[in-house]
């Protein structure tokens, strides 16, 4: 069986996260309006299914990493008031565009990296993100991580793209995520090379069932997960 817990291309540079940094920084602003456009207006339906599958975490604390302009962590508070809601993301640009959009919300942002959380152990009852782990170097190093600030029984929820199974469907949803979703990113966004980027990477991330294996690797029980849009889409869950 394939060890999904090495890197899954050993010739990445390190220098990944920084060039990941600057490119979530620049495209910032149109990042919403893109989402909505890529997904034909279907993320908001994934967000609400990662929330419910994190769960209630009452008076308790949870974590939306690479939270991004803040979607996650806004549905999750709207959804479970009394929880106290963290917001974390190493791009600036788009912490400050969370803040702006859900200032009247009380959350917690904060800038930080998902390979050096910068909490203790044990202290969330759940932890989500969307779109993380395919942006790092190191994803069972950051798997990890999560597995240590979360509390016993707590509760990850990923949301991320992944590979299209080589059916009937594949040459289409390839030509979409090879030239369709650059050319929107050009016209929208005015950054062509980062949707390259971002849909490049969806090619060379992990099969679900891979990170399914992954997530049980690093510890977490009753692991599972479930597709949308074709099979381009995944949301991860497991249990410490």
């Amino acid at each position: 069986m394939l060890d999904v817990l090495k890197r899954k291309k050993t010739d990445e540079p390190l220098t990944k996260a920084t060039a990941v940094q600057k490119m979530f920084d620049s495209i910032a602003g149109q990042y919403d309006l893109m989402n909505k456009v890529m997904t034909l207006g279907q993320d908001q339906r994934w967000r609400r299914f990662v929330v419910a599958k994190a769960g209630d975490a009452r008076q308790g604390r949870v974590l939306d990493l690479a939270t991004g302009t803040g979607d996650i962590a806004a549905l999750y508070k709207l959804s479970f008031p009394a929880a106290t809601v963290v917001g974390g993301d190493f791009a600036q640009n788009m912490l400050a565009e969370a803040r702006r959009r859900f200032c009247c919300r009380d959350i917690s942002w904060q800038a930080c990296d998902a390979n050096f959380l910068p909490f203790a152990d044990g202290v969330f009852e759940a932890v989500t993100f969307g779109y993380l782990l395919r942006n790092v170097d190191d994803a069972p190093a950051v798997l990890a991580e999560v597995y240590r600030v979360l509390k016993k029984g707590g509760r990850l929820v990923c949301l991320d793209t992944t590979p299209p199974s080589r059916n009937i469907l594949y040459p289409f949803i390839r030509a979409y995520l090879r030239w369709g979703i650059p050319l929107m990113g050009r016209l929208i966004a005015s950054d062509k090379a980062a949707y390259a980027y971002l849909t490049g990477s969806t090619m060379d991330f992990y099969k679900a069932e891979e990170l399914e294996e992954a997530f049980r690797q690093a510890g977490f029980e009753k692991v599972g997960f479930k597709r949308f849009m074709m099979g381009t889409i995944a949301v991860h869950w497991g249990k410490k």
